[in-house]
């Protein structure tokens, strides 16, 4: 379960800064980089803190660089691109692995030098660890800090990079001027702290920062600056004798130091990751690399006191909606049932006029969002699927408590009519959104442009209404009241479902009524997928087949299709371009595990279907080793799905491949 980079996948620099890597400390904070140690995002830093768990996210410690002279001759390991010029250290990389926390392994002339880097589960504090075995010649080797206190995501000028900073024998102190409630630690287990000011002027940086010039190049693609400045007061120099070995860390933390050493925290790590691995149950690598992968969303919040799901890293924070489609992969199939549980519990806490939040922002005073009329239908969905795993007279008694009176009153407010036009029609079917608001997945919107307008009656709503009011009928029943009405308005929707929504010229189904929407999206897909739907066999089969011809790809399918005149087949440029082309031809990895299994559904489970979906699952072991190493972006490009657009790791993208490869494939091989 290893990955390993060889320096074939970094010949260059532009080469070495595609694949990234990520450790979540089940907080909302992370460490991100990349296999060359270069930073090419402004979201990339080894310390990401969140003070208010999964929010008010500050990056922290950028990185640490490092280099060792041997003799007179100094040898820079940093790998970073600045303004017209590069730092090319990855010359001494020879290896990069990713068994659950990163290494990077440098070799300078008979010099061997290993650097781990952990962050620490539960805590904002990340540790770099460093083992290094000296040749002949007595060397001297350094770490250079660069710290920051930023957002995440954004760049400072060096005027805001103001700190107070003391020095008490191992431990650094910097008290940000930005932030009066943060209280950087910094902490080295050998070595000597050099002041910077004592380097003579001709080899010093400005007020003692990094380059002002330090470059994000996938920002910079992405349409941003993607230029930022570091505070680097110190760096710590470490004495090497000939043929010593020696093993030092360095610790950086917003909390208080312990005693704890980072090569326990980088072994609690991996331990950790282990256990996730194992606790899934299945001995297939694939799904003990996804079990992984997912630990990375699954946070702790704060306001609640109970587990929610980042939608995405680097920036994303608890989506409703995205969480509603990633708990069944990330929870459910990995046996992580408590987290299941208070994930539904924590949601249910934020329901708000039968909404459940679409997003949380980025600031815990903040209040969230409630702009979807979806995420509430999957709130009904995860319920069931959660029973359906569990179905203990305890988890009946958990769903009755806590949820039943919430999901009654998203039924009220849907049939009576709530926030953002969401009501029921005459027919049955909920009618959603209006004028400037977008409330389904397809969310876009550019000042008064709406991209992908779907008011009126979306399919995917249609087909979530009519199973929430399925699995409201049994739940009634269990709970020992009366079902009728669910069940009667239930055949109601079925019957007009079928009437409105059936495009017979293109044999699959409108995107959109009663303003009859023709174009070819992967919404239908999920009127196939749900527990209980209202298509016959044939129809369904249809449905599949032209999802398929349409939409799909290797790495998901495409938001419209690539035969459609709007179709925009690439995700790149400024953020206006990339707007337009989200949901207009953009491939999304998540309804990739919809169509996975509705195809093996309409195929009846026979072994060439099978065989097949185990296949197109497969195929994402491929990215897992590009773009964000063991993990699956969020979006792709239409015309040729390949380079991680977007998050470069997303929660329903790792959850659903994962569902549809433990429902629908392993059970059938």
């Amino acid at each position: 379960m290893t990955y390993q980079f060889g320096r074939n996948a970094f010949r260059t620099i532009e080469e070495g800064i595609e694949r990234e890597w990520v450790l979540g400390n089940g907080l909302g904070g992370f460490a991100g980089g990349t296999i060359i140690g270069a930073n090419s995002r402004a979201h990339h830093s080894y310390l990401v803190a969140a003070l208010n768990p999964p929010v008010d996210r500050l990056s922290i410690l950028g990185k640490t660089q490092e280099s060792i002279t041997i003799g007179k001759v100094e040898h820079d390991l940093a790998s970073q691109q600045y303004i017209h010029w590069n730092k090319n250290g990855q010359r001494y990389l020879q290896r990069f692995t990713l068994d659950k926390v990163p290494t990077y392994h440098y070799q300078v002339e008979d010099v061997s030098i290993k650097k781990t880097v952990a962050i620490e589960y539960g805590k904002n504090t990340v540790a770099v660890c460093y083992e290094i075995e000296n040749g002949v010649e007595p060397a001297v080797f350094s770490v250079l800090p660069l710290f920051t206190c930023k957002e995440l995501g954004s760049s400072l000028e060096r005027n805001e990079l103001q700190f107070q900073k003391s020095l008490d024998g191992q431990v650094l102190t910097l008290l940000p001027e930005r932030y009066k409630e943060v209280s950087i630690k910094f902490y080295t287990s050998e070595g000597e702290y050099y002041d910077r000011k004592q380097i003579p002027t001709s080899m010093a940086t400005p007020n003692y920062l990094m380059e002002e010039n330090l470059v994000y190049a996938i920002d910079n693609r992405n349409g941003a600056l993607g230029v930022d400045n570091y505070i680097t007061p110190y760096q710590i120099n470490i004495s090497l004798q000939p043929f010593e070995k020696k093993c030092f860390y360095v610790k950086c933390t917003v909390e208080a130091l312990d005693e704890k050493t980072g090569f326990e925290i980088v072994d609690e790590y991996k331990k950790r990751m282990e256990n996730l691995a194992n606790q899934a149950g299945k001995e297939d690598v694939f799904v003990k690399k996804l079990a992984q992968a997912a630990d990375h969303f699954i946070v702790k919040r704060q306001s609640t006191g109970l587990k929610t799901i980042l939608a995405g890293l680097p920036w994303f924070t608890d989506w409703g909606r995205d969480t509603m489609i990633a708990l069944q992969g990330l929870t459910l199939c990995t046996n992580r049932f408590e987290d299941a549980r208070e994930i539904l519990e924590s949601f249910s806490k934020y329901v708000k006029n039968g909404l459940i939040p679409n997003v949380f922002p980025n600031h815990e005073k903040d209040e969230p969002g409630y702009n979807t009329v979806d995420g509430s239908m999957w709130y009904f969905y995860s319920v069931d699927r959660y029973l359906h795993y569990t179905g203990t007279d305890e988890d009946y008694a958990f769903i009755k408590e806590k949820i039943y009176p919430k999901l009654k009153e998203i039924i009220e407010a849907y049939k009576n009519g709530t926030d953002f036009s969401i009501k029921m029609d005459t027919d049955g079917l909920i009618m959603a959104g209006g004028h400037l608001d977008q409330i389904t997945w397809m969310d876009v919107r550019v000042g008064d442009w709406v991209v992908t307008p779907r008011h009126g009656k979306p399919v995917e709503i249609s087909a979530l209404w009519y199973n929430a009011l399925k699995v409201m009928e049994k739940l009634s029943k269990r709970f020992g009241e009366d079902s009728t009405v669910y069940t009667e308005l239930a055949e109601l929707v079925k019957k007009s479902f079928n009437e409105k929504f059936w495009n017979e010229k293109t044999g699959c189904l409108y995107d959109v009524v009663d303003a009859y929407d023709a174009k070819i999206r992967p919404n239908q897909i999920w009127a196939v997928f749900l527990p209980y739907t209202m298509l016959d066999e044939e129809k369904e089969l249809k449905v599949v087949q032209t999802v398929y011809k349409h939409l799909y790809t290797p790495y998901g399918l495409r938001s419209l299709s690539n035969k459609d005149l709007e179709y925009k087949p690439e995700y790149i440029g400024k953020l206006i371009n990339r707007d337009a082309a989200y949901h207009m031809g953009t491939t999304w990895a998540f309804p990739i595990g919809g169509f996975i299994s509705s195809y093996c559904k309409v195929h009846k489970y026979s072994q060439e279907a099978v065989q097949k979906a185990k296949e197109m699952c497969e195929l994402f072991e491929d990215h897992m080793n590009d773009g964000c190493i063991n993990g699956i972006a969020e979006i792709f490009d239409g015309d040729f799905a390949c380079t991680s657009r977007g998050c470069y790791t997303q929660a329903w993208s790792v959850g659903e491949v994962l569902r549809a490869y433990v429902e629908d494939v392993l059970p059938y091989l």
